[in-house]
């Protein structure tokens, strides 16, 4: 708001009066917010340095008497004053936002520079004019001027690249083009849902015209389309026209969709939607300090209405619930969850699908038109259907597990579904019609031990595909192609969902750090119970769930455990203290730990698994967790690979871990600054094999650890989303393995050191959006292997002609005025394909 304020206050000013604003809006975001300290620093200097052109630029246009152009440059510049505003309110531990600014702020810089340019190229023509009556004074005048262009677009061009730097906000790799997928935005529907006409429009008719219903519970048993449902009312006007985009239209942008797993507590929930609205969260001291403050930012945003979907609501939650009956004007819950909780509000009991749709349904999944397969008769068809019982989660997995199966795989089906439909719950009845589609991957064992390890995760959250993959990797022995072959058979079975977050993102180049993997709960309880099914001893995967710290009873009834499984997870909550109990574990191979406290003790059993060869640390809080008890992963001597996710590593990581076979490292939005530069051992001589190393999200590397380029047996390289990198070794070349190296969205590195081009086994290099690398080293041309290069928001990269001696190179991968750049050397390239990329419309965070 104080941004347009000062926008609005100076639109009938002058030019100088409006670039002097913006110095005092950079001042003040310095004094506020030393997160673009560096960035902001350079944009006041910067400013300050231009003055004099600009009272130039001023006088000229009078003179013209060409009011426009003035205007127009102050647009242009008063947009800048509102970024800079906006970056001065983000939160230091908001990662999810940056490309999206700075793809903004690169439009930006490419107007205002265009537009300095054209305006002193008319002072040119001007000037020109006027040498038919003083040539010589004319020449003098062009040279001032010509030398006015050079300085201007200089310092227009670090002008607008500092702006992209000191907005950057990150990424998104899952925003759409015009609108931010924040992290409360409604999930988006792939196709439309069938059934659901009629209770989209009894919803609608509450929301709208039923004032006594204030808080709405779309109350159903799992699988029956709560959530769909529930998402197709918040969807944007431009999906279907049956979704109602008045529902969007009355909202507007005050739609918060939040999931509440078992494991979330109403902390965290106002964290998220404060996070959306790009407010920075106090420290809560309880959950009821949480609630007064929602209240208030809701108080804030009337009187325009706003809707609250609180989707997958547990009994455990009920008291959450409680807290959020704020008495404001326009404000409205919908809680979608399997129980009813009468005393919040009315009740709206979504029905199963009719015959009719469920057929329909069925067909679609099972028995596509373009696919030839076996069609079975009606009365084989019919009964199957019934049996899913009109739950589109059954009949979607069903259906699409029969999909081109033989008649004898029908029969099959069917006779193991009607089985026990008689003496069974219907929760185990679904259950059970959904286990006879994992039954079908009987013929793929390593498929379906893949699906049992899915009950290993937090219920509701994304898992990153390179998880998965070096889990089983590991426990069965699988190449990455064969794991990522294992989730496509999956996903073609409606068991899974995968979402790929970079719309670039291209399985061929072997890199799956854009994919994740989401389940269905009752897909996910079906895992669990499968896995549950045998005794503690004899389970495979073993997984542990402690909510509110309390231990299992199992856990709890033996004072020496020995768990004999290869994969063992742990899942916590935010109030966990920490306090484990006695457990022996010799024979894991994989441990995943799950938590979301701020403080977070390792289990002291860890130094003895003597076996692991995967240890996946994952922190599902806000901010990055200090750990203690770091050194027992020094006695992991087995270990081949790790993930640690929004940790906090510390300065010994260096020091005390000594992994002579870890083979892949992955460290995502962690702090690592103390690790890497406040050690004075190598990284080569503590992971001396490591052949994979990906750093991603990770804002405070600055620079690389000394030693890094002795990783001789580098294979991939993956440095992205690391604002602050300034620079790469000077020594780079001596990586002489390294294939695939990926630096997208690296927005302060300025320059490829000139020994890449002794990296004479490249295939990948991507450097899309390092916005301040203006141009390639001419060692680049050296790279005689090099396949795909991207270069995505890479314009104003210049191109040395050595790049005509990359024969190999067969596609470059860049925004329309990369493809340009290009275009010229193509005649010297003729196996290479050039490729425009198009803007990202995902949603990474919904």
């Amino acid at each position: 708001m104080a941004g347009q304020i000062a926008v609005s206050a100076v639109a009938g000013a002058g030019l100088e009066i409006i670039f002097g604003d913006f110095l005092k809006m950079v001042l003040k975001a310095r004094k506020n917010n030393s997160q673009f300290e560096p960035s902001l620093k350079r944009l006041e200097e910067m400013l300050k340095d231009m003055d004099p052109n600009i009272k130039r630029i001023e006088s000229f246009n009078r003179e013209l008497d060409q009011p426009e152009q003035l205007e127009r440059l102050k647009g242009l510049v008063t947009k800048g004053n509102d970024l800079v505003f906006e970056c001065s309110k983000i939160h230091k531990y908001n990662y999810l936002k940056r490309p999206i600014y700075n793809k903004k702020l690169l439009k930006l810089e490419k107007d205002v520079r265009d537009h300095i340019s054209s305006v002193l190229q008319l002072q040119v023509v001007a000037d020109t004019k006027e040498s038919l009556h003083t040539q010589n004074s004319t020449l003098v005048a062009v040279k001032g001027v010509s030398s006015g262009v050079r300085q201007l677009n200089d310092q227009i061009g670090k002008l607008s690249m500092t702006l992209s730097n000191g907005g950057r906000v990150d990424s998104s790799k899952s925003y759409s083009n015009t609108i931010l997928a924040g992290v409360c935005s409604p999930p988006l529907l792939k196709e439309d849902p069938i059934g659901l006409e009629i209770p989209l429009s009894d919803l609608r008719i509450k929301l709208f015209n039923d004032e006594t219903s204030q808080h709405i519970v779309l109350s159903a048993p799992g699988g029956c389309g709560k959530t769909t449902l529930a998402t197709a009312l918040c969807q944007q006007g431009d999906v279907k026209a049956f979704f109602f985009s008045d529902i969007s239209d009355k909202f507007k942008s005050n739609i918060f969709f939040v999931t509440v797993p078992k494991l979330r507590n109403l902390m965290i929930i106002v964290k998220m939607i404060f996070q959306h609205k790009e407010i920075e969260s106090p420290d809560f001291r309880s959950e009821e300090d949480a609630a007064n403050h929602l209240e208030r930012l809701f108080m804030q945003i009337g009187p325009d209405p706003i809707l609250l979907v609180l989707d997958d609501v547990w009994p455990v939650s009920e008291s959450i619930l409680d807290m959020l009956k704020f008495r404001i004007e326009n404000f409205k819950i919908l809680v979608t969850s399997r129980y009813e909780f009468p005393s919040f509000g009315s009740t709206y009991k979504l029905k199963t699908l009719n015959p009719a749709d469920a057929m329909t349904l069925f067909q679609k999944l099972a028995l596509p038109r373009d696919q030839q397969s076996y069609a079975p008769d009606q009365e084989i068809l019919e009964e199957m259907v019934k049996y899913c019982r009109g739950f589109p989660l059954v009949i979607s997995v069903v259906g699409k597990s029969l999909c081109r199966k033989s008649a004898a795989e029908w029969r099959k089906r069917l006779r193991k579904c009607s089985k026990a439909v008689s003496i069974l719950s219907d929760y185990d009845k679904i259950l059970d019609c959904l286990q006879s589609s994992v039954e079908a991957l009987n013929d793929n064992v390593a498929a379906k031990e893949c699906f049992m390890d899915l009950g290993s995760f937090p219920e509701d959250q994304r898992i990153p595909a390179t998880t998965l993959i070096d889990m089983w990797a590991e426990l069965y022995n699988l190449d990455e192609d064969d794991a990522i072959a294992n989730l496509h058979k999956l996903s073609e079975m409606n068991l899974i969902e995968i979402l790929v977050t970079r719309k670039d993102a291209n399985e061929d180049d072997g890199s799956y750090n854009e994919h994740f993997v989401t389940q269905h709960d009752l897909l996910r309880e079906l895992a669990i119970r499968e896995s549950n099914s045998r005794s503690i001893e004899h389970r495979k995967p073993v997984l542990l769930e402690i909510i509110e710290n309390k231990i299992p009873g199992w856990l709890m009834e033996q004072d020496q455990l020995s768990i004999r499984a290869k994969l063992l997870s742990i899942s916590t909550d935010e109030k966990f203290s920490s306090s484990w109990s006695t457990m022996q574990a010799p024979e894991v191979e994989v441990l995943l730990l799950n938590f979301q406290t701020e403080k977070f003790s390792l289990p002291e059993f860890i130094e003895r698994m003597n076996k692991l060869k995967v240890l996946v640390l994952h922190n599902y809080g806000f901010v990055p967790a200090e750990l203690s008890n770091f050194p027992l992963l020094g006695s992991l001597s087995n270990l081949k690979r790790i993930r640690l996710e929004k940790v906090s590593i510390p300065s010994l990581f260096l020091t005390s871990m000594k992994w002579r076979k870890l083979e892949k490292m992955s460290l995502v939005m962690c702090n690592i600054h103390q690790a890497f530069n406040k050690s004075t051992n190598k990284i080569s001589d503590a992971f001396p094999k490591l052949v994979d190393l990906t750093i991603d999200y990770c804002n405070d590397l600055e620079e690389l650890p000394t030693g890094f380029c002795d990783l001789v047996l580098l294979r991939k390289l993956s440095i992205t989303n690391c604002h602050k990198l300034l620079a790469l070794p000077e020594d780079m070349g001596n990586l002489l393995d390294l294939e695939v190296l990926r630096l997208n969205s690296c927005i302060e590195l300025t320059e490829l050191p000139g020994t890449i081009g002794r990296l004479h086994k490249l295939q990948i290099l991507d450097l899309s959006e390092c916005l301040s690398v203006t141009e390639l080293p001419e060692q680049i041309g050296q790279l005689h292997d090099l396949r795909k290069l991207y270069m995505i928001e890479c314009s104003s990269c210049e191109l040395p002609s050595s790049v005509e001696n990359l024969f190999r190179l067969k596609e470059v991968i860049g925004d329309q005025e990369t493809a340009m750049s290009w275009n010229r050397f193509k005649p010297c390239l003729p196996s290479l394909t050039i490729k425009v990329h198009k803007e990202n419309n995902l949603n990474w965070l919904g």
